[in-house]
C-alpha cells in the first residue's frame, strides 16, 4: 500500500467551496436579509445542519438587538435587601434558586451591589462567622437600556462579569441582564445547575409553584397536573400560551388560563422557551 495521501488537498478543497459558494450566491450580500438567505440556501444543499443555521440568525440578530429587548424588568428582578439577617435572605435565595442576586440599600429602587450565593456558604453551620452582607457584597455593572448586545457580550467577556444592572435614562434601575441572556439568543437555552434532570418537562419549585419547559405538550401538562386543558390546534403549552396573548412574548409577560397563571421566564425572537406555572385559587381560577 503507498505511503501517499489521496485525500483532496487544502488548494482543490477552496476551489471546490468557491465554486459551491458562487452557484448559491452569484452576487455578494448587499444587507442582512440577502446574507440569511445565502445562508438558508447553503442549510437547504446541506452544507450546514439547523442547528448551525439558527446559531448565525442568532450572530446577526444579536447585533441588532439592545439590552432593552431581553432585559429582566425591574418588577421581576428577584432581590435581597442589604440589612436583612440571614434568615431573612436564604428563603428567597433557595426558592429561586438563581446563583447571583442584585442588593438594595435603604432606598428600595436603589441597586448597592451583587450577592453570590456561594458566599453565603461560610455563614452557614456550627461555628460560622456572624453574617454581615457588606462583607461579601460585590461591586454592580450598570449598563443603559440602550446598549447593543454584541457590545454588551465583549464587556461581559473582558470583565469576567456575568450580570449588568440595567439602568434608565434617569439613572434609576430598569431591570437586570446576565451573560447567559445574551449567549441564548445565539444558542438557543442554556441548561445550568438548576435545570431539569434529563427527560423531565416540569419540575416542581415549591407550594403551587412550577417550572415548565414551553415545548411540553399538553398531553403531558394534562397527565402531569390531572387538568383537561384543549389540545385541538395546539402540541404544547407554549403554543396554548402563544394563542392565549395574542403574539409571542417577551419575559415577564403572563397568561391565565385553565386555572393557571403561565408566566414567561424565558424566551427569544424566535420562541418561548421556560414558563413560570402557579397554580392559581379555585375562585381565582378562569372558567
Amino acid at each position: 500500500m503507498s505511503g501517499k495521501d489521496s485525500s483532496p488537498d487544502a488548494s482543490s478543497i477552496r476551489k471546490r467551496l468557491g465554486r459551491l459558494l458562487a452557484a448559491l450566491a452569484p452576487m455578494e450580500p448587499e444587507n442582512r436579509e440577502e446574507l440569511v438567505q445565502i445562508l438558508r440556501q447553503a442549510r437547504k444543499h446541506r452544507l450546514m445542519d439547523g442547528e448551525a443555521l439558527s446559531m448565525m440568525e442568532g450572530v446577526l440578530q444579536v447585533s441588532e438587538l439592545r439590552v432593552r429587548d431581553i432585559m429582566i424588568p425591574r418588577a421581576r428582578m428577584v432581590v435581597v435587601e442589604r440589612d436583612k439577617p440571614l434568615d431573612e435572605i436564604l428563603p428567597v435565595i433557595i426558592e429561586s434558586a438563581h446563583s447571583r442576586f442584585p442588593v438594595i440599600g435603604d432606598d428600595k429602587s436603589e441597586v448597592v451591589g451583587i450577592l453570590l450565593a456561594k458566599d453565603l456558604l461560610q455563614f452557614c453551620g456550627s461555628g460560622a462567622r456572624r453574617f454581615d452582607m457588606r462583607d461579601i457584597l460585590r461591586s454592580a455593572v450598570f449598563v443603559p437600556e440602550s446598549k447593543r448586545l454584541d457590545v454588551l457580550l465583549r464587556e461581559f467577556r473582558r470583565s469576567r462579569n456575568h450580570m449588568a444592572i440595567v439602568v434608565d435614562e434617569y439613572g434609576g434601575a430598569a431591570g437586570l441582564i446576565t451573560i447567559e441572556d445574551v449567549l441564548e439568543q445565539i444558542v438557543g437555552e442554556i441548561e445550568d445547575e438548576y435545570d431539569f434532570d434529563e427527560g423531565a418537562y416540569i419540575l416542581k419549585r415549591g407550594e403551587g409553584r412550577y417550572t415548565a419547559k414551553a415545548h411540553t405538550t399538553i398531553e403531558e401538562f394534562n397527565d402531569f397536573f390531572g387538568t383537561a386543558l384543549p389540545s385541538e390546534g395546539y402540541d404544547t403549552i407554549g403554543g396554548l400560551v402563544v394563542n392565549r396573548l395574542g403574539h409571542l412574548p417577551k419575559r415577564g409577560e403572563s397568561a391565565e388560563f385553565g386555572g393557571f397563571r403561565f408566566t414567561v421566564m424565558r424566551a427569544d425572537s424566535r420562541k418561548i422557551r421556560l414558563l413560570d406555572v402557579e397554580k392559581l385559587p379555585a375562585e381565582a381560577a378562569e372558567d
